[in-house]
């Protein structure tokens, strides 16, 4: 299965499902850093103005990251709806300051 991410390397959430899916030898994962460059930044904002799934993190002041779209053009923000991911007792509470604004680390 084929899987496109968007995220960030500050936020846990996205550093945490990207370790997951490429543990997984049945996934291809395509990876796109928000931050990296502002092609990328450009391809999510359009995902994030103009898709209704990111209206309740946008009235809620939030990023809208880890976003994943399946390779059926399916869109969610819990890949873990679609994918076995192996559980892990990583402590990532260090990312969770740099990823939001109430340090809350939901991004």
């Amino acid at each position: 299965m084929k899987i496109t991410m968007y995220g960030a390397e500050i936020c846990p959430d996205c550093v945490k499902s990207k370790k997951s899916l490429l543990a997984l030898k049945h996934i291809e994962l395509e990876y796109k850093n928000i931050i990296g460059d502002t092609a990328t930044l450009k391809e999510f904002l359009a995902y994030r103005d103009n898709d209704t799934i990111f209206q309740e993190i946008k009235d809620s002041g939030r990023i809208g990251i880890p976003f994943f779209i399946l390779e059926n053009g399916e869109k969610t923000f819990d890949i873990g709806e679609f994918v076995d991911l192996p559980t892990e007792n990583e402590d990532l509470e260090s990312y969770a300051s740099s990823c939001s604004i109430d340090n809350k680390g939901q991004c």
